[in-house]
């Protein structure tokens, strides 16, 4: 067999950039075999005459051809010297890779995604951009007790206990689920026990593993309309069919959704604060829906996101605590009532489908973080959640109030203030035809984060603003109001 030809060097050096010579060479040489320039059994300089050829020292040639023969780039031949593997493809692909990965033709190839990922892309939306007045989700991280956590998390990094350092439980840290059994049973008349909590990063994490189990793709889902887009957006990728219910002054219309669709397979529901109008659903609704899921054997996701911060009354008991028939699970986040970026939340499951949704969760990531859960056992149990939660119903309730007198201040009888009890947010609505989402744009452009109320639909919309007020001062409420004022005059 004839030996082939040595290929010459086909690399450049360059003395100047700060790269080593061995990576150029590498790169150099890979990027000559992925666009074919360099064809399988193609014999290769020896790593000495290249060196000699560069004018540089045998060793990053050495280092370069040892990473490519590692990679499967080369091959070495007894005898024979190097060469490009044989095994490679020889036939260049079309387009280019590397220039496909940088520009896409004008006319690309078919590149098939699932309908329900593309159904997510939406528009820009500018009111989510920033952080400041208005900003939906924004709590008081301020005054979040950053000494007490930093002790707590101290505590479990000096001496850390090597079942923190594992993998875990599916269904979370057994200490945390504990707690949070016990806070649930006390403060939200939610009836569980330790083994029925799955810790979760948030109630968006917590939608997606109740939809794997739930439900199939088809299955017609009821949401609150006006609702919350990323219930919405979980259950479309679960590949659900979104009934939009209507939502009036005491929550979720139950007849409505009977009409529309009788036998849906689950609805999903914020009934202690409805988001975004800020209604609590009526006792009587309440019995509706738990005898509607009981008699169809349907399921009800409970969302409970902000229900700790209630000013004119006692928090209302959840839905869950009603429930007879095990129909309802329940879902809470601490990203609100602690700070966002701990992305710690809890679904409470109902006890016979427990190894289900722990089967699930092992698939998805096998199982959630346990330093922070380990802290956060503490911080329940030695009494710093129930204080700092008192501290922060005082924080809001001034902040709310000042954000409802300058509402009134500013704007006068044109806005109607919704949801004003309860929670972090409230809605202005305002005078029918008004461009919100115009109105949303501009007051971005000058740092007001106001989501327009009409984003919330998926039918018609009715215009109107939905302010937060968790994360913004009393002044900046006040000035956002008045400037606020004048972006509607516009």
């Amino acid at each position: 067999m004839t030996t082939p030809p040595v290929v010459p060097a086909l690399v450049t050096i360059d003395r100047t950039s700060g790269k080593p010579l061995y990576r150029q060479l590498y790169e150099g040489y890979r990027e000559a075999i992925l666009e074919r320039r360099l064809r399988a059994g193609q014999r290769l300089p020896s790593t000495r005459g290249l060196a000699s050829e560069l004018q540089i020292s045998r060793i990053p040639v050495l280092n370069a051809f040892e990473q490519l023969l590692a990679e499967g780039y080369f091959e070495a031949r007894v005898g024979a010297g190097t060469f490009v593997a044989s095994s490679l493809p020889d036939e260049p692909p079309a387009p280019i890779a590397r220039a496909a990965a940088r520009e896409p033709a004008s006319r690309p190839a078919r590149r098939e995604i699932a309908r329900r990922a593309a159904a997510l892309v939406r528009p820009s939306e500018p009111w989510l951009r920033g952080w400041g007045a208005f900003r939906l989700s924004q709590p008081a991280v301020e005054h979040f007790p950053f000494q007490v956590w930093a002790s707590l998390i101290a505590r479990y990094c000096r001496n850390p206990r090597s079942s923190l350092l594992h993998y875990g439980s599916p269904m979370g840290y057994r200490p945390f689920r504990e707690a949070v059994a016990a806070y649930l049973r006390t403060a939200r008349a939610v009836r569980c026990e330790a083994d029925q909590i799955m810790v979760v990063s948030g109630s968006q994490q917590a939608l997606e593993i109740a939809s794997r189990v739930l439900l199939d793709p088809g299955s017609r889902v009821w949401v609150e309309e006006p609702g919350y887009s990323g219930a919405r957006d979980a259950l479309t990728m679960a590949g659900a069919r979104l009934v939009p219910v209507p939502v009036d002054q005491e929550g979720l219309d139950v007849a409505a959704g009977v009409a529309l669709s009788p036998r849906a397979r689950a609805a999903y529901v914020t009934p202690s604060h409805q988001y975004p109008l800020g209604v609590t659903m009526s006792a009587s609704r309440r019995l509706q829906l738990l005898d509607w899921a009981q008699r169809n054997g349907a399921w009800i996701l409970e969302d409970d996101y902000d229900s700790e911060y209630r000013y004119g009354s006692l928090p209302i008991p959840a839905l869950q605590g009603l429930d007879r028939d095990s129909r309802v699970l329940y879902i809470g986040t601490l990203s609100k009532v602690l700070f966002p970026a701990l992305r710690l939340g809890y679904l409470v499951i109902p006890a016979d489908l427990v190894t289900r949704f722990a089967a699930v969760r092992e698939t998805m990531d096998i199982c959630p973080p346990t330093l922070h859960q380990a802290a956060l056992a503490d911080f329940f149990t030695e009494g710093h959640f129930a204080r700092h939660i008192r501290r922060m119903r005082l924080l809001y309730r001034e902040r709310r109030a000042a954000l409802v007198d300058a509402l009134a201040n500013e704007l006068g009888p044109d806005v109607e203030v919704l949801g004003g009890q309860a929670g972090m947010h409230l809605v202005a609505t305002l005078p029918p035809g008004s461009p919100d989402h115009r109105i949303s744009e501009h007051a971005a452009r000058q740092g007001l984060w106001a989501m327009p109320l009409s984003a919330c639909y998926v039918g018609e919309p009715r215009p109107g603003l939905v302010l937060g007020f968790g994360g913004t001062s009393v002044p900046e409420i006040d000035e956002g109001v008045r400037r606020l004022r004048g972006v509607i005059g516009k």
